[in-house]
């Protein structure tokens, strides 16, 4: 009988010390009191901004928008002072920036389709009609000049004209209540005033400028309906008004001939022959920036005209985007190639390099003066200043700057097709162009068709490309503000910014609201129809 003797037991080898990564290490850095000291400096800083914004919207009577801050204010709190709540402290930051940066901005375009808001109705009905007071001053048939100068009052700060009468000589000190003579206002030998009375001093030449505005809304009151106004910066003339405004029946009736302006409803008072004052106000006009887009021939056909080519410009952008890319990356598809990595590198340029810096420096080179493509080619063609080949230029350089996408993509989607597929095809008989298009295009579409939709969406609100190589031109010969190669966004910027008397922001965000609902609509289509590629794979 054999024993073994028992060995003894060996010791348990040392564990290996724990590796912190350094997002760990920071993490933990801020455990404890430390976290609890940023947590309460974070929200402190959070209420401070929640009460600075509360007294903001108090004073301008925002009250609903002052309800959201205080709530969302309080809401942070709870969520990050209490100790259960720990699935909401990781969704709130991501959820205010989703409001701010996203719903909001949104709503607030939403809200300004159904408005007027644009050039010459941007203030309240209370603003317009006193500014409708001010414009109908006119030159008094048997009033006054003066030699004028601004000053402020030493004890109020509040603005003041110093003037003198040009037939009198008297000098006098005018007010918001009333012009009050003071035998101190003298004009000089030049023909200025360069003193002021005790109790009030010039304004520094400095300021002058920036008085432009004040100056010409501010008037003395001298009876009657009559009132002071400084013209420039050294005179003032007496003015009368030539409309006088009834607040009982909210009209405004002209001195001259009787007419009568109604408040129309649409932000502006309007006679019966259709003669408006201005300004106007902002106000709610429910769907008349949608109906102008389809009853007003002056919006709406450019708007037709944008819209073709947008759709002409989106449409061809991707598709020889694409086809360029893919006929790149299958001749690159090639492992006896030589130099493959060099030649991928060199395509991969145009996308490497910031889109709108490639934009400026294609503006210069098709410049038919003296861009470097016209003297290469020894041709006078106006790239960028005839309609036609502005447009041939925008779909040029989009494709230039676009292909090299689809290159890289094309080129993944290719890698992931089983060379099994290819190699039956073979032995079944097919050529090199059935096989492109049974296997590879239907195999490769499974994978590109999402990536061709979003390109598409891309391309139609594609603001840089336009903006910045022909900024939308040449002009129309319709006289609209939509250029010869303007897209539906560039042509709601111009709308924003440049249309009729200067701007029209409800117009504007009614035809991004329309972007939308074509561009979402575009795409669901072509998702929903490229769901049959689905059994493809």
């Amino acid at each position: 009988m054999s024993s073994t003797a028992a060995s003894p037991e060996q010791p348990a080898p040392p564990a290996a010390p724990i590796k912190w990564s350094i997002p760990a290490r920071v993490v933990s850095g801020f455990s404890g009191t430390v976290g609890l000291v940023v947590k309460l400096c974070f929200l402190a800083v959070v209420n401070a901004l929640g009460a600075y914004a509360a007294v903001v919207l108090a004073g301008d009577e925002k009250w609903l928008a002052l309800a959201i801050v205080a709530a969302a204010t309080a809401a942070i709190d709870v969520v990050y002072l209490g100790s259960r709540a720990y699935p909401l402290k990781f969704l709130v930051p991501g959820t205010v920036f989703l409001v701010a940066f996203q719903i909001a901005p949104i709503i607030y375009n939403v809200n300004v389709a159904f408005t007027n808001w644009s050039t010459g109705h941007i203030t309240t009905k209370e603003a317009a009609i006193v500014g409708i007071q001010v414009n109908s001053l006119a030159e008094s048939a048997g009033g006054g000049s003066y030699v004028m100068a601004p000053a402020r009052n030493l004890d109020t700060g509040s603005l003041a004209l110093l003037l003198v009468d040009d037939e009198t000589g008297k000098g006098y000190v005018g007010t918001k209540e009333g012009l009050e003579e003071d035998t101190a206002v003298k004009a000089g030998s030049e023909g200025t005033i360069t003193t002021a009375p005790p109790g009030y001093a010039l304004v520094p030449p400095q300021e002058l400028l920036s008085l432009d505005k004040q100056l010409s809304a501010f008037t003395v009151p001298v009876g009657g309906q009559k009132a002071i106004r400084a013209e420039g910066l050294e005179t003032a003339i007496v003015l009368e008004p030539t409309l006088k405004y009834d607040p009982k029946t909210d009209t405004f009736t002209r001195i001259s001939d009787g007419v009568v302006f109604y408040d129309n409803g649409k932000g502006s008072f309007e006679a019966k022959n259709g003669e408006e004052l201005e300004p106007g106000w902002k106000t709610y006009i429910g769907f008349a920036n949608f109906k102008r887009l389809v009853n007003d021939p002056l919006v709406r056909d450019p708007f037709v005209r944008v819209f073709a080519w947008t759709m002409a410009f989106a449409t061809l952008c991707v598709f020889f985007s694409f086809a360029l890319g893919l006929f790149l990356a299958i001749t690159l598809d090639k492992p006896e190639l030589r130099f493959r990595r060099s030649y991928r590198s060199l395509l991969v340029v145009p996308y490497a390099v910031p889109g709108f810096l490639s934009l400026l420096v294609w503006a210069g080179l098709l410049n038919d003066d003296f861009g470097v493509v016209n003297k290469i080619l020894h041709t006078s063609i106006p790239w960028l200043f005839d309609p036609t080949w502005a447009k041939v230029s925008v779909l040029l350089v989009s494709i230039w700057l676009t292909f090299p996408y689809f290159f890289l993509v094309s080129m993944g989607a290719l890698q992931s097709i089983p060379g099994e597929l290819v190699e039956a095809a073979r032995v079944d008989g097919a050529g090199p162009l059935q096989i492109f298009r049974k296997v590879t295009l239907p195999l490769l579409l499974v994978a590109v068709a999402p990536l061709l939709i979003a390109s598409f969406a891309f391309n139609f609100n594609n603001f840089n490309n336009i903006y910045l190589l022909t900024g939308g031109g040449p002009p129309s010969e319709d006289g609209s503000v939509a250029g010869g190669t303007d897209i539906l966004i560039s042509y709601t910027w111009k709308l924003a910014f440049e249309a009729g008397k200067g701007t029209d922001y409800g117009l504007a965000s009614a035809v991004s609201i329309l972007i939308f609902f074509i561009v979402a609509a575009i795409s669901a289509f072509s998702f929903w129809r490229s769901k049959s590629l689905e059994n493809l794979a």
